[in-house]
């Protein structure tokens, strides 16, 4: 799919509210349409594993069908996978081609206690979902949270590997979601603005205003972010029993302020270097949508902050 770059910035000048308001019930009728699904397999597994690049959205994804199936008298539970990771042993951690311990690695993922959970989820008994500090790249002994299913009760795994082989393959019952930010931008038939681009402003301004990250931190990250992507999460997509587009087409009017500011500041020699150094001149392209604006359950506001999910 694509957006038409004139047609979203007529929308922005002429209606943004109903612009918006558009955008947002589009995504909501694909969560409803998850729910559905997920309704109707949990008779086979009451596991659901959503998996999505990073800055898909995935949280407030989960959170949302997490609403939806509430209201259909099926209580939802929320497990965040990276609560899974290992604490980091220098030694015997994955590494990328440049030697760095390669934090997009599925085996930094403790898989045997993950599938151990899923089993004893599906059997009715009790977990302790352990808890993992990044500050420290640590578990920490104190777990997250206890958990134990009730007759119509489901749980999301959220994590950017619920789909690997290592898990769907020993879960095969369970019900599989695959999201991303999947639209282009096009202007007279040439692409302006990349769909991988949607994430990457996404995680450069999250990550900027609520985790203290500089912006050339991240975008020093996103070569291997995607090569991570590639290697680890792409290829288990189609596993998935729905798919869907987290795109909103009023999101780069939204961040073109701060990205703006931000996409100044690309350091020189990053990998990925000339396509890092593109986003700018391309978000520029867009009109302006003032974040106060934007509702405070909008997918973005994962992103932007204020929303009713959390920053």
């Amino acid at each position: 799919m694509a957006y038409q770059l004139s047609e979203l910035n007529f929308r922005t000048v002429s209606d943004p509210k109903g612009f918006m308001e558009e955008a947002d019930a589009r995504y909501h009728s694909r969560v409803e349409a998850a729910a559905e699904l997920i309704l109707n397999n949990r008779s086979r597994s009451p596991i659901v594993l959503l998996s999505g690049p990073s800055g898909s959205g995935k949280t407030t994804t989960a959170m949302k069908i997490a609403q939806a199936l509430e209201k259909r008298g099926v209580k939802s539970h929320y497990v965040a996978m990276d609560d899974y990771f290992k604490t980091v042993d220098r030694e015997t951690a994955p590494r990328t081609p440049e030697g760095e311990i390669d934090l997009e690695s599925p085996l930094c993922l403790d898989m045997e206690l993950l599938n151990m959970h899923f089993t004893q989820l599906a059997k009715g008994e009790r977990i302790y979902v352990p808890k993992y500090e990044f500050s420290r790249q640590m578990r920490i002994q104190e777990p997250s949270k206890s958990l134990k299913l009730g007759k119509d009760e489901v749980v999301v795994f959220e994590g950017i590997h619920a789909l690997n082989d290592m898990i769907t393959e020993k879960h095969p019952e369970a019900f599989k979601l695959y999201v991303s930010a999947r639209s282009d931008v096009e202007f007279e038939n040439a692409v302006v603005f990349k769909r991988t681009w949607f994430r990457l402003v996404r995680r450069t301004v999250r990550d900027f205003k609520f985790r203290g990250s500089d912006p050339a931190v991240t975008m020093a990250m996103w070569a291997n972010v995607r090569r991570g992507e590639k290697l680890f999460i792409s290829p288990f997509k189609d596993k998935a029993d729905f798919q869907f587009d987290t795109s909103l087409p009023y999101e780069p009017a939204v961040f073109n302020a701060t990205a703006t500011k931000l996409f100044q500041t690309v350091p020189e020699g990053i990998e990925r270097y000339e396509e890092l150094r593109a986003v700018l001149p391309a978000i520029q392209l867009f009109g302006h949508i003032d974040e106060d604006d934007v509702a405070p359950d909008s997918l973005i506001r994962e992103f932007i902050g204020g929303g009713i999910y959390g920053s």
